[in-house]
């Protein structure tokens, strides 16, 4: 890659600049960058598509390439094509960041087409992107915030590994008048984890053991294990990187989306007032303690003072 004449006349604040606008330098050259383009957890249209494939060329090395959270990285853009660049892309709707103490763009699998997919996954995070990513896009928070969405206990997209995850539950409930204590009993040979088992007579199932995942309905011939709540199980708390830490789940199973969204817009606005510059939630909440921030994520308060928060 052919290194620019103008590439000695960056200053470590360029870098920084640029940066912040989603353009990452590529330390191989002296000032070549890579271009983060946001996307709707991974989804772009296919006109989208082409402006994309046509500012590579335009004005990058004629790469694109996929990062671990979802979005373009158009390759070896001059620095001096970077405005340019943005432009172009903004008339077609799209547009650079991605980097930054901020709330991130969300990741989620594709549980709605997945056939062990609980919760419609790209309806939620495309409205946590509109909510959080875009408009809490001018929030400066202590470190960045990284959310992900799973549509089942599989969590292929690991959402107890970032700030906050959301995991869609499928629990189930059993009636011990139903069941016939069945010699092979289709509950316990569903189960892909093992937690069904049959004890005097009835199947039981630990519900500290069973992770939500829905795979034993309809299994039971005589409906012992026939009702179901459908719900989402929220983490906080996670990290992935220099230091993982897995996060832990909050005790309650929330049964309806809004919930979910609030519990979200909570856990950002407890960061932003009760976080330190430089940690990461994380850290924020093994210092605050995690029952002191479950109990602040289930009450009202920090949405009741939510301007007064992002206003500080």
């Amino acid at each position: 890659m052919k290194e620019c004449n103008q590439s000695a006349a960056l200053t470590p604040e360029d870098i920084k600049r640029v940066k912040a606008l989603g353009c990452l330098h590529d330390k191989r050259t002296g000032d070549r960058f890579n271009v983060r383009v946001i996307t709707r957890n991974g989804k772009i249209t296919t006109a989208e598509h082409k402006a994309i494939a046509e500012a590579a060329e335009k004005f990058g090395s004629g790469e694109i390439a996929m990062t671990v959270r979802m979005t373009l990285e158009i390759q070896g853009v001059p620095y001096e094509n970077i405005e340019p660049l943005r432009a172009f892309l903004a008339e077609y709707g799209l547009e650079t960041g991605g980097t930054g103490a901020k709330v991130r763009p969300v990741v989620s699998c594709k549980g709605t087409t997945c056939q062990y997919g609980l919760i419609d996954t790209f309806d939620l995070s495309e409205e946590i992107h509109e909510r959080f990513y875009k408009g809490y896009g001018a929030v400066k928070l202590p470190h960045k915030f990284k959310i992900a969405v799973g549509g089942c206990p599989n969590n292929c997209v690991k959402p107890d590994l970032n700030d906050v995850g959301v995991i869609g539950q499928r629990m189930p409930t059993v009636d011990l008048e139903k069941c016939r204590g069945c010699k092979v009993c289709q509950i316990e040979k569903a189960c892909p984890v093992h937690v069904p088992h049959v004890v005097d007579g009835k199947v039981v199932i630990d519900d500290s053991l069973c992770n939500h995942c829905g795979r034993c309905r309809g299994k039971c011939p005589f409906q012992a294990v026939g009702d179901y709540i459908d719900g989402y199980k929220i983490y906080i708390g996670g990290r992935w990187g220099k230091r993982v830490q897995q996060g832990r789940a909050l005790e309650k199973l929330f049964t309806s989306r809004e919930e979910v969204l609030n519990v979200v817009e909570k856990a950002i606005l407890l960061f932003r007032e009760q976080g330190q510059p430089g940690e990461r939630f994380a850290d924020t909440v093994t210092r605050l303690g995690f029952e002191n921030v479950q109990a602040q994520l289930l009450a009202d308060d920090l949405l009741a003072r939510r301007e007064q928060i992002l206003a500080d």
